[in-house]
Protein backbone atom coordinates (compact mmCIF):
# COMPACT_ATOMS: atom_id res chain seq x y z
CA UNK A 1 0.00 0.00 0.00
CA UNK A 2 2.82 2.77 0.45
CA UNK A 3 4.62 1.68 -2.31
CA UNK A 4 1.03 2.48 -4.39
CA UNK A 5 0.58 5.56 -2.27
CA UNK A 6 3.74 6.90 -3.29
CA UNK A 7 3.56 5.78 -6.89
CA UNK A 8 0.88 8.21 -6.62
CA UNK A 9 2.73 10.98 -4.84
CA UNK A 10 0.49 10.80 -1.98
CA UNK A 11 1.60 12.00 0.96
CA UNK A 12 0.17 10.12 4.21
CA UNK A 13 -1.79 13.08 5.01
CA UNK A 14 -3.17 13.10 1.51
CA UNK A 15 -4.10 10.02 1.90
CA UNK A 16 -5.76 9.96 5.18
CA UNK A 17 -8.15 12.82 4.12
CA UNK A 18 -8.77 10.91 0.99
CA UNK A 19 -10.11 7.90 2.29
CA UNK A 20 -11.39 9.22 5.77
CA UNK A 21 -9.24 7.48 7.83
CA UNK A 22 -6.89 8.92 10.73
CA UNK A 23 -3.38 9.67 9.75
CA UNK A 24 -1.97 7.65 12.78
CA UNK A 25 -4.10 4.16 11.36
CA UNK A 26 -2.48 4.43 8.17
CA UNK A 27 1.31 5.11 9.71
CA UNK A 28 0.70 2.44 11.67
CA UNK A 29 -0.47 -0.51 8.70
CA UNK A 30 2.37 1.10 7.26
CA UNK A 31 5.11 0.16 9.64
CA UNK A 32 3.44 -2.95 11.04
CA UNK A 33 0.61 -4.16 8.79
CA UNK A 34 -1.97 -4.67 11.05
CA UNK A 35 -5.51 -3.01 9.66
CA UNK A 36 -8.94 -3.86 9.74
CA UNK A 37 -10.54 -5.00 6.45
CA UNK A 38 -12.90 -2.19 6.86
CA UNK A 39 -9.91 -0.02 6.74
CA UNK A 40 -7.79 -1.89 4.45
CA UNK A 41 -10.47 -1.67 1.72
CA UNK A 42 -10.75 2.31 2.31
CA UNK A 43 -7.18 2.69 1.50
CA UNK A 44 -7.34 0.66 -1.40
CA UNK A 45 -10.04 2.27 -3.26
CA UNK A 46 -8.41 5.53 -2.49
CA UNK A 47 -5.38 4.07 -4.67
CA UNK A 48 -6.34 1.27 -6.15
CA UNK A 49 -9.98 0.00 -8.10
CA UNK A 50 -12.31 -2.01 -5.79
CA UNK A 51 -13.68 -3.78 -9.30
CA UNK A 52 -10.73 -5.74 -9.01
CA UNK A 53 -11.60 -6.84 -5.41
CA UNK A 54 -15.19 -7.37 -6.40
CA UNK A 55 -14.24 -9.59 -9.40
CA UNK A 56 -12.30 -11.59 -6.76
CA UNK A 57 -15.44 -12.50 -5.06
CA UNK A 58 -18.10 -12.92 -7.42
CA UNK A 59 -19.22 -16.06 -8.46
CA UNK A 60 -17.93 -17.96 -12.22
CA UNK A 61 -20.61 -20.38 -11.48
CA UNK A 62 -23.95 -20.18 -13.63
CA UNK A 63 -26.81 -18.68 -11.79
CA UNK A 64 -29.99 -20.98 -12.27
CA UNK A 65 -33.62 -19.80 -12.70
CA UNK A 66 -35.39 -23.04 -12.92
CA UNK A 67 -35.11 -26.56 -12.45
CA UNK A 68 -34.76 -27.14 -15.85
CA UNK A 69 -31.59 -25.11 -16.03
CA UNK A 70 -30.16 -27.17 -13.39
CA UNK A 71 -30.76 -30.38 -15.49
CA UNK A 72 -29.57 -28.64 -18.54
CA UNK A 73 -25.76 -27.62 -17.09
CA UNK A 74 -25.61 -31.25 -14.78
Amino acid sequence: MKSARKKDKLSVQKMADLSGLPYATIRKFESTGNISLRQFLMLYETVGDLKKVKALTTSSEPEFKSIEDVLRHA
